[in-house]
């Protein structure tokens, strides 16, 4: 296929990407950040409508378009502006007069099934909501998959036919076994008509015109998974764990989307039309091997993105961090610019991994045909050397002993912090000289299930009755008494797990979750507390699965959450006046969370730099921005706060520890500080995890690369870190070491550490972040 020329938009970002050309089997733009990949898509989509005015649109649904909606609306409502004509024609969008989006045809890309459109996670619900009402589209022309629309068995309703959402597709394929099943079985083939039909509609439009979609963790384009068939039509089909993964926030937990179907067009679908513009866009680093299976592979069912090539219209666009995997980036990286010690570590570690082989084995043949490691300037063996002395000091840094600190941990999610630097903060801790405080910046409810709240307030309600929250009939309990002895929670708590009494741990949670109930909801009595257990109670039984909570709930859950954060440090002595819960304003629970703002998210963060005047601060370093999104928002919080508090003080001391987890990983060249593991250290992961985080144990919210809990996710990033060292420095440095702590290494953590000017300088800062709104 040969693929057509850049449009007017497309090439102002590409020159300004400084990108001289592509390899790849499908063009690609390349952005710096989120917000920019929104604009990217605006300005094209914009351009695209302007010549076709009355064209067929299909447009994703999720949190990757959030910017591109953004722009899109503010570009329409400020056309006239001196600033917006500025922005157009500076990023190539050359228009005389304003697009009109009334005319356009609207085709839905996908659908969970069953579900209620009506209901807040549907995408029927989002589509009618940011593209028919906040596009200004109209609802005549839009296709879409209304599940109350699709006409069942007998005119039965789905939740009659289906009755717990589940739907067996054997039945395609074998005979019914109970009248109930022939019921099902015909509702199932009438959903397959329907899928016909609706693929007839979209080809009798021409098919689609502008097809902008994003790509699963598995590379799923639509809800057509890994494995598709590129010739796939609109159908009711499973979906697999990668992508259930991914729907969970959407429908409250993995437990409902493993077993929620979706009804998806198909890979031809997307492509019927020849002629049409279907872009693919993506964020963040850990996309990265999905971009590249996608852009470097020929059609390949094992990568659905793959069946673009049969559009010269295609182009996928895509962040920095979502292309750093690709050859041509990887290539640009080594051939380009001055060479320096980081481009010769990253090629040797790359190397060994590449031909699985030690450093210490290698020959001089090896590095000259390699064609990044023959690039190096005086090429030799002791730049291997360099390499292995380099990372040897990496392990020092990671093994010293701090005194006279003062520590600021902070996190964007309860657990980042013990998921992402655990071992090294414990060596820490252990030190009397130095003083500890953490931070998580955001409530974390979302985290929490309906499921997790509602036994939690049946357990307290049962232990009222038995008179075994006895806390409750002191005299000033419900005047002041219930804002005191948060920290004997904790130990009551701690003491239970010593003791293996789970009973006696649910009393402690229960006690917490008591107090928690008379704090929000302002309690004078324990017939009131009885009375707001019960209405809470009915109301998430009444909740639909991923519905968004009521503030009170959404405190609630987040208040479990900062009990599991003080339960892990006071396994070390942290007392819960050093756990700081700030719930940060801009995290709601919303499909899209609200931009950080200066006063309402940054202030909150600089006063705490104020008062406690840390030496030391570390943070989730994902500066590029991709989901889970609060990890960017966050950040840019933290970073416009230093900012601010270096205007008023000294910081040249300061330091920043930048850390990944399970989310986003540290590749061992883009670290500093190499912290080895011990299997205690493991140990001591695995049990206070699954001790303190009860919301967590059962993985309700995974990540899609590990059906399990986060702990047993890092603990496997941790060792395929450690293979990486021993790649390059060999087994026997560890086995045989004379330092014992070096000896029990079976793990490794990757970590950044920076001045803050560094860190600045990696970090958007807030204001560009929200330019333009």
């Amino acid at each position: 296929m040969e693929f057509s020329r850049m449009t007017s938009v497309e090439q102002k970002f590409f020159n300004q990407s400084g990108r001289k050309r592509h390899t790849t089997k499908i063009p690609y733009v390349v952005v710096p950040n989120f917000p920019n990949l929104g604009l990217l898509t605006a300005l094209r989509f914009l351009e695209w409508v302007s010549e076709n005015p009355n064209g067929v649109i299909s447009l994703p649904t999720g949190k990757t378009p959030e910017h591109f909606i953004k722009w899109t609306q503010h570009i329409l409502n400020t056309w006239d502006t001196v600033e917006t004509q500025k922005l157009m024609n500076d990023n190539g969008l050359l228009l005389d007069k304003k697009p009109e989006l009334q005319n356009l045809h609207f085709v839905q890309i996908d659908e969970f099934y069953p579900i209620n459109p009506a209901q807040h996670n549907s995408f029927f619900n989002y589509i009618n909501k940011f593209y028919i009402e906040g596009f200004g589209l109209n609802p005549a022309n839009a296709l879409l998959i209304n599940c109350e629309e699709i006409e069942l068995a007998n005119a039965l309703h789905f939740s009659v036919v289906f009755p717990d959402n589940n739907i067996d597709l054997t039945l395609r394929n074998r005979d019914a076994q109970t009248p109930h099943e022939k019921i099902q079985q015909e509702s199932i083939f009438n959903i397959d008509n329907w899928c016909t039909r609706y693929e007839e509609k979209i080809r009798e439009k021409g098919g689609i015109g502008f097809f902008l979609g994003g790509i699963g963790p598995d590379g799923h384009i639509a809800f057509n998974t890994r494995g598709s068939d590129h010739n796939s039509t609109t159908r009711l089909t499973a979906t697999n764990f990668e992508t259930q993964a991914a729907s969970a926030g959407d429908l409250g937990g993995i437990e409902v989307s493993r077993n929620r179907l979706v009804i998806t067009i198909g890979l031809d679908t997307i492509t019927f039309n020849t002629e049409g513009v279907s872009i693919i866009f993506a964020a963040g680093e850990a996309k990265a091997p999905i971009i590249k299976n996608a852009l470097e592979s020929e059609p390949n069912n094992l990568y659905p993105a793959t069946v673009l090539k049969r559009q010269k219209n295609a182009r996928f666009y895509i962040t920095e961090g979502a292309a750093i995997e690709l050859t041509d980036s990887i290539d640009s990286y080594y051939r380009e610019g001055e060479w320096n010690f980081e481009k010769t570590t990253k090629a040797i570690f790359e190397l060994c991994q590449r031909i699985d082989k030690y450093a210490h084995k290698l020959e001089l043949s090896d590095l000259q045909n390699d064609p990044y490691c023959s690039l190096i300037p005086n090429l030799n063996l002791e730049r291997v050397n360099e390499v292995v002395r380099s990372t040897k000091q990496k392990i020092e840094l990671g093994l010293r002993k701090e005194k006279e600190q003062t520590y600021l941990h902070t996190g964007p999610h309860h657990d980042d912090i013990q998921l992402g630097i655990f071992p090294n903060i414990t060596t820490q801790l252990r030190e009397a000289s130095n003083n500890f405080h953490f931070s998580v910046l955001t409530s974390g409810f979302t985290a929490v299930t309906n499921h997790m709240m509602k036994f939690l307030l049946d357990s307290v309600k049962s232990l009222l009755s038995k008179e075994q929250i006895q806390m409750v009939h002191h005299s000033d309990f419900f005047v002041k008494g219930y804002q005191f002895k948060w920290d004997k929670d904790v130990a009551h708590y701690l003491d239970k797990i010593a003791d293996k009494d789970e009973y006696g741990k649910l009393r402690g949670v229960c006690h917490r979750i008591t107090r928690a109930l008379v704090d929000i909801y302002k309690l004078k009595s324990i017939d009131e507390l009885k009375t707001i257990l019960d209405e809470n109670i009915l109301l998430i039984e009444q909740s639909y699965d991923g519905e968004k909570n009521s503030p009170e709930i959404q405190t609630l859950k987040g208040m479990l959450r900062e009990f599991e954060e003080e339960l892990v440090w006071a396994h070390y002595g942290v007392q819960v006046k050093n756990i700081e819960h700030l719930r940060l304003g801009f995290y709601t629970g919303d499909i899209f969370t609200q931009e950080p703002e200066r006063q309402r998210d940054v202030e909150p963060v600089l006063n705490l730099l104020r008062r406690i005047k840390p030496t030391v601060v570390s943070l989730a370093l994902d500066p590029e921005g991709s989901e889970p999104d609060t990890h960017y928002k966050v950040l840019q919080a933290i970073a416009e706060a230093l900012r601010q508090w270096n205007k008023e003080a000294d910081l040249s001391h300061l330091r920043i520890i930048g850390y990944r987890n399970v989310w986003f990983k540290f590749q061992p060249y883009d670290a500093n500080v190499y912290t080895p593991v011990s299997l205690n250290s493991m140990a001591v992961l695995d049990r206070s995890f699954k001790d303190c985080y009860i919301s967590q144990v059962k993985a309700s919210f995974p990540s899609p690369d590990y059906d399990g809990p986060f702990n047993d996710l890092s603990q496997k990033v941790w060792v395929e870190q450690f293979k990486k060292v021993q790649l390059i420095l060999g087994k026997d440095f560890f086995y045989e070491h004379v330092s014992p702590k070096i000896r029990a290494t079976h793990g490794m953590i990757f970590h950044k550490e920076m001045k803050l000017k560094e860190f600045l300088g990696q970090a958007r800062t807030l204001e560009k972040s929200m330019e333009g709104f």
